[in-house]
């Protein structure tokens, strides 16, 4: 009888190995016959030598020639959002990645290789501006040392600012957003990093902690102005989300706005004064877009023309990054791009949707933030708090971002964040897997007491437990009911692996994998009949 038992156990679960691995057979058995037709292999032949004659063909091109067919490549890549279920089309770009985030929930709208890295140029300085407002402050002298000016090289965005000159650090801010200058970047970072009692150093540390705090992975920063190293790149995501932060700080949305600055003569320096560089921002200049607010240029031959924006159309706060642009395209794209988002999306507030049962109210992030605040310190500040001595303002949350086609209805959500002792916690809306909005919430005394309850539960949980959730005190014996419990789960996981199996397949290859599984729960079926007539 035992003996039985142990054959139909292995059976059962060579069956369920084999749930995993019908679906990747049928895919080679649909793409990869192995010899094939005699016309395939001639095709695969013909398409070598095709390609052989265009490798060819780009090594005679001239300069012009190679890079007009880059820049059909990059428009070409694939956008992966085009992909999202009931997801509008999005433009292509001539930039290699390319990003379009709402700022006040992070949700991502436009996916061009987000992920990808590439080298940023000197969009870096948006991350230099954030740590100098986040531990500096405007006031603050800044004083360039010989290691500001020595490493620059003839071409390198510059100012003129010299060893010895001091200014304050609002005015190389300035600089440092408007002008590009890399002296004052580096002077920035150097000087901030002096003030908090540490070094340059110790602000290009701050650079990269900073972005993985936000949520940024693919980034590494060696230097704070984005003159090209090797080790020295981002992705489209980070730099959205590094732009999304400092959306908070009300001084880097006055200083890119500035048409033009003056750095005035001092007994330690010279008068400087710089244009606006950001064309989208410059009212007389053609590629001027009437919803940009804020954002930073960069271009080095390694890193091509780079770009973060930020736009405000009265309903909506957009970040859009492009990355790696080819030719002359950085300003139409990131137009194209944000005509995109708010034309094809809606904003919801969620406060005036049907609450979820767990919701007693939702608040705001910015009075939720002001309760903190007031609360440490006794401020009675509701509109914002302070860091480094300077605003820092909560994004807007409490709304979810979807494509005009998509209903509220269509959309589910998750509770994170739970505080125990406010009562409160985040919501994240979800749609087809992706993060669509978010909201800060009050919870029910029932919910708040469900997660107690629940968090008790787990700290109770004894530890001598199998991993099938029966307690080894039983001798290591299994009931019945735990068997077929410990089935379905199973079951359930192999279900779950092979929809994510299904997903892009033919319909050849659906209806292949479709009739193996239901030949198989056949078996399971009847083996599991054997198993309990066999007990009687």
């Amino acid at each position: 009888m035992k003996q039985s038992k142990k054959v139909v156990a292995r059976i059962i679960i060579l069956i369920l190995a084999l749930f995993t691995v019908i679906p990747g057979t049928v895919s080679q058995k649909v793409y990869a016959e192995p010899g094939g037709s005699e016309s395939s292999q001639a095709a695969d032949a013909s398409k070598d030598d095709s390609n052989k004659k265009e490798e060819k063909k780009e090594e005679d091109m001239t300069p012009e020639e190679r890079e007009k067919k880059a820049e059909e490549d990059a428009y070409k890549m694939e956008i992966q959002s085009n992909g999202w279920k009931n997801w509008p089309k999005g433009p292509g770009t001539y930039g290699e990645a390319a990003i379009v985030m709402d700022a006040g929930t992070g949700s991502i709208l436009y996916a061009k290789n987000i992920d990808e890295h590439e080298y940023p140029a000197s969009i870096t300085k948006v991350l230099t501006s954030l740590i100098a407002l986040k531990y500096g402050n405007l006031s603050d002298k800044v004083t360039f040392s010989n290691d500001c000016i020595s490493f620059m090289q003839p071409g390198d965005s510059s100012v003129g600012l010299k060893e010895g000159n001091v200014i304050s650090l609002e005015q190389a801010l300035y600089a440092t957003l408007l002008a590009s200058a890399n002296e004052a970047a580096y002077a920035v970072a150097e000087n901030v990093g002096k003030n908090a009692g540490h070094d340059y150093n110790w602000f290009i540390q701050q650079m990269n902690e900073e972005c993985k705090s936000l949520g940024g992975n693919n980034s590494n920063f060696v230097n704070a102005n984005g003159l090209h190293d090797d080790n020295h790149y981002t992705c489209a995501r980070d730099m959205a989300l590094i732009g999304r932060e400092i959306w908070r700080y009300p001084e880097f949305l006055k200083i890119c706005q500035e048409q033009s600055y003056k750095i005035p003569a001092s007994d330690t320096t010279e008068e400087h004064v710089f244009p606006q560089h950001h064309k989208m921002l410059i009212k007389e200049n053609k590629n001027y877009y009437q919803y940009a607010v804020a954002g930073k240029t960069g271009y080095t031959s390694n890193a091509l023309s780079t770009l973060l924006t930020l736009a405000d159309n009265g309903n909506m706060k957009l970040v859009c990054v492009v990355l790696r642009t080819h030719g002359v395209n950085i300003y139409p794209d990131t137009k194209n791009l944000f005509e995109y988002a708010f034309n094809n999306f809606q904003k919801i507030q969620v406060a005036d949707e049907k609450k979820p049962d767990e919701v007693e109210k939702f608040i705001s992030a910015a009075d939720s933030q002001s309760a903190v605040s007031a609360q440490s310190d006794g401020s009675e500040d509701t509109e914002s708090v302070q860091t480094g001595g300077n605003e820092y303002q909560p994004l807007e949350d409490g709304h979810v971002i979807l494509p005009k086609d998509v209903s509220y209805k269509d959309i589910d959500y998750e509770i994170t964040d739970v505080d125990e002792d406010t009562g409160e916690g985040t919501i994240r809306y979800i749609y087809d897997g992706h993060q669509v909005g978010s909201a800060t919430a009050k919870f029910t005394d029932k919910y708040l007491q469900k997660v107690s309850t629940r968090k008790e539960r787990v700290d109770s949980k004894p530890k001598d437990v199998d991993n099938s959730g029966d307690s080894k005190k039983n001798g290591g014996k299994s009931s019945a009911k735990s068997i077929w419990k410990n089935f379905l789960q199973k079951v359930e996981a192999v279900w779950d692996f092979g929809q994510k199996k299904f997903a892009g397949k033919s319909s050849t290859e659906k209806y292949m994998i479709a009739g193996g599984c239901v030949a198989l729960v056949i078996l399971i079926f009847s083996l599991i009949v054997l198993l309990i007539r066999r007990r009687r």
